[in-house]
Order: structure tokens, then sequence, then C-alpha cells
């Protein structure tokens, strides 16, 4: 199995890059890819981690993005993580995220919630901090029941949690990738409620500009979603990318070793590398 977007706690998920390397050779994954937000700090632990278990470890990245005023993530995969451009670019994109956290613990503050970048930076620890670390905080505070509610509640545009924040441009994003010897990957874009319109501009810019592949089955994905951004997929030329988007037990919408395969028409986007062909009939539907 393969499984090309998943996240430890170097950025917002559970486990250590050795735990989750570990965890996905323990539910079956034989290719996986690390793709922790806007950092690559943990991909030599997680190298190490996955030759003692004698899997396949992808080196990838989630790169933030700006599009059109909406947030959008690219995922980066087979990339070279000592391109000095790309480890800079990230650098500043992991400082932009700490002035993000302190406004939002000052919105949060105002409506009464105290003490959230403290709590916020407990959980993250040495990693990142992202609002999946604010969310957990607001859910162990009691301030909503789960992870779908804080956002809803507390952390989207309108809510006291909400910082308009501008990201990385899409073409900075493709470039660094692209020009660190990766391939650019448009992540989960079920998730974005773009309608059809800016849809099709967005994956005409993202092709455009050295982009090449969509991810077609991913956690937050629907079967629906499946169809469609295989449609896409064709529509553009587009490789097909699958992952969970696993961050640790009770954060995600998917289970490693639980990702279906994709839809029969779909290039898969690992259908030339030479660690993965022997993966292609088991993660691509017959």
């Amino acid at each position: 199995m393969i499984d090309l977007h998943t996240h430890s706690n170097v950025s917002d998920g559970l486990l250590t890059p050795t735990e989750l390397v570990q965890h996905a050779a323990g539910h079956g994954v034989r290719v996986m890819a690390l793709t922790d937000h806007d950092d690559i700090s943990g991909l030599d632990e997680a190298q190490q981690a996955a030759t003692q278990c004698g899997i396949t470890l992808i080196n990838g990245v989630e790169i933030s993005v700006t599009w059109k005023n909406r947030t959008l993530h690219v995922v980066g995969l087979k990339i070279n993580p000592q391109y000095a451009p790309l480890k800079s670019a990230l650098q500043a994109v992991r400082q932009a995220r700490l002035n993000r956290a302190q406004l939002m613990a000052e919105g949060l503050e105002k409506a009464g919630i105290k003490g959230s970048l403290a709590g916020a930076e407990q959980i993250a620890q040495k990693s990142i901090i992202t609002r999946m670390h604010f969310s957990r905080f607001l859910v162990a505070q009691g301030y909503a029941k789960d992870h779908k509610a804080v956002f809803k509640k507390f952390l989207v545009k309108g809510k006291p949690g909400f910082v308009n924040h501008v990201w990385m441009s899409l073409e900075s994003a493709v470039s660094l990738i692209t020009q660190s010897g990766g391939v650019a990957v448009l992540a989960h874009p079920g998730r974005y409620e773009i309608k059809r319109t800016n849809m099709l501009l967005l994956l005409e810019e993202f092709r455009a500009l050295g982009g090449s592949a969509i991810e077609v089955v991913t956690g937050s994905h629907t079967p629906a979603h499946y169809v469609e951004y295989a449609k896409y997929a064709q529509l553009f030329g587009l490789k097909a990318s699958i992952g969970s988007d696993y961050h640790g037990k009770g954060i995600s919408f998917m289970g490693m070793g639980q990702v279906p395969a994709l839809p029969s028409q779909c290039v898969p986007v690992w259908q030339d590398w030479t660690e993965a062909q022997k993966l292609t009939c088991h993660s691509v539907e017959k």
C-alpha cells in the first residue's frame, strides 16, 4: 500500500517521525511520504526509521498557499530537503505561522478564552504552532466537543480565532518544489469549496506553473470526490495522488492502511517511480 500524505509532530501530527513510520509499517504501508506543514526537519529521522522498518520513505512537504484570497495546500513529493531556497522559504513561512498564532490567541482572549497561546505551545512542544494545536487546547478545555466544532465555532472566517493570513504564492510554492527536483501536487481540492469555474482556473494556473498532479483519493474526500477529481485530472492531464492525510488517532479523517485505490482511469503520480513500481496494481482499481 502507498500513502503520500502524512503528518508527524514536527507539524500538527501526534506521532514523532519514527512513531509515524512504525505505525505505517504496522498497518501495511510499504511506500509513504512524510508531508509536514511547511517543515522538512522530520525527514532525516523518518528516513532512518523507514530503513529499520523495511519500507520506502518519500521526502515530502505540504506548503501553505494563498490563491485568490483562499488558503490552499500544495504537497511536494520527492523534494530535495537540502535545496537551500526551499529551506529558506519554509523558515519564513514558519515565522509567519508564529505571528499568526499570536494574533489568533489575541482574538480568542477577547472572546474570553485565556491562555490559548501557552496551551497551544505546550501541545506543539518544539514543533510549529498550527490551528490544530489551538483546536486540541480548546477541546481539552471544554470549549467544544470535537475539532470540527472548534473550527466552526472559533477558527473560521468571522470567528474570534480566525486570522486572515497571506501565505506563499502558488507560483512560489510550485517553483520551489519543482526546482528542488520534486513533484507538485494540489492537496485535497475537495476541501476548498471552490465552484467549478474557479476550480478550472486554479487547475489551469497550477498546470501552467509546473504542477503535475492532484490528490484524488485523500482522507477528507468522499467517494463522490474521487470520481469528480479523477475527471479533473483527466481533463487537465494531471497525474493522481493518494494519501490518508493522517495526523493521529482521533484527529484524522482516515487511518493509515485504509486509503482506497485510485479510480481505474487515473494515472498514478508514482507511475514512473522505481520505489513504487510493484505497488501500482494494488493502488489503482482494476
